[in-house]
């Protein structure tokens, strides 16, 4: 319990609305998650897996129409349309509570209400902010617990009153049609009801960590960002600190847990995780931008996870995990495609029933086992490559700030922008070409800025503005790069090999942010020599690497015009700075033709 009367206040507030039968305070010790753990067994929400081979681990399955986020339904809940922005669904506070209270009245009867006080970002950091999330959920609370530093700490700095995120959650019915996930930005609140998906029910994770988060930043002098934190330690032992952001399918969670090709380990390189999806950054008493790793687990995509694509996430998923809708195999392991070892001859599907290896459908295509969206959570404690910083109160100084996107022909392979204010230009138009799996229309591009799009708790016009107000305000502003993995040739054959190679790309990167190398200006931005990335152990096809830097201004400005258009739907919100660096670039290139 806590001695925080308002906390108390709400708690009673919210229980009368959804009516528990009883109330639980979460302790976070480790005999609560192993009675949770049991109980939850018990009323077949986990099935234990084989303790031998997975020690720790258990295998959950969703409700059919339960499998992702659902962004249709994810509403920004602000006084007026326009603070939410074109970028946000929009509902009027009033008619969000009263829509979604109805949904919530009487929604735990016959449950028990699970009070779960957590922090985001290690506890008592001037980085972190502490929430409470009442749920009916023991598949959320056992994922809270990874995703999360929850339990008594947490209780005793809600003893001394600080202020907190209230996060209201219950699975309801799970119907589609009752399925809203709210969030109050003035009153610091999250309503999610009708969905147990993680994405939607965890409601530290996408929905404090950044929509409510972007929020709260914005007006205290931060950023709250859809990013990867990394280290990259040098021969010489010295650590420069990267943030980055892609949108999906452009490979996050590999580059943050990057394993250093033979070439450059033999040199000493190594890899250091920090997280793998969120960063919060400040700027420090020296002036310059320091980041920490709000989450304390990984909420990873499962299909495609390999040792071959990301050997420490394919470690540390081996104990302590819990697997959401992937194949359960008849040796209670588990499966997904794209996974290591021998496909099995069959299992149990996502959807509980009996899958076969082979199995097509009426349409002859092949019937995955996991649900694409499949996932693990899993602490980022058990990853190989953590770093000791994750747990630093203030965070790790970062060097340089990298934004890409998945493009088979524009984007060359790296490119450095001018300034801070070119670098949010950068930021501002990300794009990536869809894959047939994400969305069925090959090659169509997507704008995603900063990776924040679906996240980004108020009108992204104003966001653009607060990034160029914090450059404004540091010292020294880290660098900005735009890189792009996925630059194919006339045959649609990758030029790049990526995975563990992207490490000479990083290389480069820090020697620029440390002047130690030179580059060749060209109308979109500073791009490395052809001799300028380190190639040592790797052989590419003769002209590679001059078709990866390669820049075809004629294209760029095909480019310009899909910008306009987006810029536009942000109509005279949009900072003029913004306009400014699209003309410049427009110049650059009309020079260039």
């Amino acid at each position: 319990m806590t001695s925080n009367k308002q906390l108390l206040e709400w708690i009673e507030e919210m229980a009368q609305l959804c009516k528990p039968d009883s109330i639980y305070w979460c302790d976070g010790s480790v005999e609560e998650k192993e009675r949770l753990q049991q109980e939850a067994v018990d009323k077949g929400i986990l099935l234990e897996l084989d303790q031998e081979k997975l020690p720790g681990c258990f295998y959950h399955q969703t409700a059919l129409n339960d499998v992702a986020r659902t962004e249709h339904l994810t509403f920004i809940c602000t006084p007026d349309k326009e603070t939410a922005g074109p970028n946000n669904n929009w509902m009027s506070p009033e008619e969000a509570y009263k829509k979604a209270g109805g949904i919530f009245d009487g929604s735990m009867k016959g449950r028990t209400m699970f009070v779960i006080p957590f922090s985001m970002g290690p506890v008592g950091s001037p980085f972190s902010k502490v929430g409470v999330q009442l749920t009916d959920s023991i598949y959320v609370v056992l994922n809270m617990r990874i995703m999360t530093r929850m339990g008594k700490a947490v209780t005793n700095e809600l003893d001394k009153g600080v202020d907190f995120t209230k996060c209201l959650h219950c699975t309801a019915d799970l119907d589609v049609d009752r399925r809203f996930i709210m969030h109050f930005p003035q009153d610091n609140t999250i309503w999610s009801v009708g969905s147990g998906y993680g994405g939607n029910a965890l409601l530290g994770k996408k929905c404090l960590s950044l929509r409510i988060a972007s929020h709260i930043a914005q007006n205290e002098g931060w950023l709250a960002e859809h990013m990867l934190i990394m280290g990259v330690e040098h021969p010489n032992g010295y650590v420069d600190y990267i943030a980055a952001a892609f949108p999906s399918a452009c490979g996050k969670t590999n580059l943050a847990m990057l394993i250093p090709p033979k070439g450059l380990k033999r040199e000493g390189y190594r890899i250091w995780t920090i997280g793998d999806d969120i960063a919060w950054m400040r700027i420090d008493s020296d002036g310059a931008l320091w980041a920490v790793n709000p989450e304390a687990g990984c909420f990873g995509v499962a299909p495609g996870t390999n040792s071959k694509t990301n050997p420490n996430a394919a470690a540390m998923v081996q104990r302590d995990t819990i697997f959401t809708n992937v194949v359960l195999k008849s040796d209670k392991t588990v499966w997904w495609e794209g996974c290591d070892g021998q496909v099995p001859h069959n299992g149990i599907d996502w959807q509980g029933k009996t899958w076969k290896h082979g199995m097509i459908d009426t349409n002859g295509n092949y019937i995955n086992g996991a649900h694409p969206n499949s996932r693990f959570t899993a602490p980022i404690a058990n990853c190989p490559s953590v770093s000791h910083r994750i747990e630093h109160h203030n965070g790790v100084p970062i060097s340089a700030i990298i934004f890409g996107g998945r493009r088979a022909h524009l984007a060359p392979l790296v490119y450095e922008s001018f300034n801070w204010q070119h670098g949010v230009f950068v930021g501002a138009t990300m794009a990536s070409e869809m894959t047939a799996a994400q969305s069925g229309a090959v090659g169509k591009v997507r704008r995603d800025p900063m990776a924040m799009l679906p996240f980004c708790g108020y009108n992204m016009a104003d966001y653009f503005g607060h990034w160029l107000k914090m450059g404004r305000m540091m010292a020294r502003t880290p660098k900005i790069f735009n890189v792009n993995w996925f630059r194919t040739d006339e045959n649609n054959n990758f030029l790049w090999p990526g995975y563990g190679e992207n490490l000479r790309v990083l290389e480069w990167i820090i020697d620029r942010c440390n002047n130690k190398v030179q580059a060749i200006e060209t109308p979109i931005g500073y791009v490395p020599a052809s001799d300028g990335i380190d190639m040592t152990g790797l052989n590419l096809q003769a002209d590679a690497m001059k078709q990866l830097l390669n820049i075809n201004p004629a294209n760029w400005l095909e480019e310009l015009k899909d910008i306009s258009e987006f810029f536009d739907k942000f109509g005279d919100r949009l900072p003029k700075e913004l306009w400014d660096e699209y003309a410049a670039l427009e110049k650059r290139l009309r020079t260039a033709m």
